[in-house]
């Protein structure tokens, strides 16, 4: 068995592990490597083994914004979501931080059903993924955008287990979908009231 593999002994069947591991692609991917692109049929699942993965949703202009990260433990809700319906991807899924994947082919989901722990996952992550996603609804309807903001530097940090954010102004502009302008001084307004520390390339949670 695959050590990466050791987090999910406690959730799923021994003969389900053996399954994923006989099964499943393992890949190792790079910072800044699109898994998954809009417009993209998705073909598998990726299960995260380590590192972190963001993902993004795409408007009619072709601007970003952030919906959420996936870590260690996690699979993708929306890309299950293409898979079955066998529609083209809304989202996209870029890598934060070097990770590595196990993919399972589409065609195994179904007879994977039979394994409750396997349902059980699934479930769990399209509960996980639609909190999520209305999170980031309620943000954009009912934050500020130096709560917003904040909310997702303490998004950053949950994903990656540092307080240290290694992102420049421009890349968290895209990510909030405004400017980077507006983005340097709200992080100046939040220095300010002793909530980070900026530094050379990098942020500091206080």
């Amino acid at each position: 068995m695959h050590k990466a593999l050791d987090q999910f002994t406690r959730k799923f069947e021994p003969e389900l592990i053996d399954e994923i591991n006989q099964l499943g692609q393992l890949k190792k991917y790079k910072t800044g490597k699109v898994l998954i692109d809009f417009g993209s049929y998705v073909k598998n699942i990726p299960l995260v083994l380590s590192g972190a993965i963001k993902v993004v949703r795409e408007d009619a202009e072709g601007r970003e914004l952030f919906l959420y990260f996936l870590g260690g433990g996690d699979t993708c809700a929306m890309s299950l979501t293409c898979c079955i319906n066998q529609k083209k991807s809304e989202i996209k899924a870029v890598v934060e931080e070097d990770a590595e994947v196990m993919m399972i082919p589409l065609h195994y989901m179904d007879g994977w059903m039979k394994y409750s722990s396997w349902r059980q996952f699934v479930f769990s992550s399209y509960n996980q993924r639609f909190e999520e996603m209305l999170n980031a609804v309620d943000s954009l309807a009912f934050m500020k955008l130096d709560e917003r903001l904040m909310n997702y530097l303490l998004d950053c940090k949950q994903s990656s287990g540092d307080f240290s954010i290694h992102k420049t102004h421009q890349q968290i502009a895209q990510d909030l979908n405004t400017s980077r302008v507006v983005v340097s001084r709200l992080l100046k307004k939040l220095v300010e009231e002793d909530r980070i520390e900026l530094h050379r390339n990098r942020i500091e949670i206080l």
